[in-house]
């Protein structure tokens, strides 16, 4: 394996994050499964569109990388379609140092099942972060009317 860096040190889907002034991150409820819950006497049977607004972290040490490096965020929906990907440029300075990436995924999920996020650092696929979609439909009987 000849992988010199930049390295993956965190990748993580989380509600919250806490950034102090010296730049430390405090990550709020690491998440990586979300249901999507319906209730009542008519609940559709597919998944209704669900906004989510979680964040991506992503924390990358140097190793050998020196200079500015593109990271890319590539999402994958559980039908196997692929969203536009997002580019950050992130500089690196060799050694332990690195770089954090906070972005906010401000997505809507259209379907239950698997969404994968693919993070490339330069032409190299570093990691993968799945998010699981549960679609939980409990249909209650209405209201009996008696005469």
């Amino acid at each position: 394996m000849d992988n010199t860096g930049p390295f993956v040190n965190v990748a993580a889907f989380c509600e919250n994050v806490i950034e102090d002034k010296s730049g430390v991150l405090t990550l709020v409820r690491i998440v990586d499964r979300l249901i999507v819950s319906a209730q009542g006497t008519s609940v559709p049977e597919q998944m209704p569109p669900t906004p989510l607004n979680w964040f991506l972290v992503l924390m990358l040490k140097s190793g050998q990388a020196r200079g500015s490096v593109a990271v890319t965020i590539q999402p994958e929906f559980p039908s196997g379609l692929r969203e536009t990907p997002v580019t950050f440029t992130s500089y690196f300075e060799g050694g332990s140092r690195g770089c954090n990436i906070v972005t906010r995924l401000g997505m809507v999920l259209k379907e239950p099942g698997v969404y994968w996020f693919r993070i490339s650092v330069g032409d190299t696929l570093a990691t993968q972060v799945p998010l699981e979609v549960i679609y939980s439909r409990t249909i209650v009987p209405g209201p009996q009317i008696r005469q």
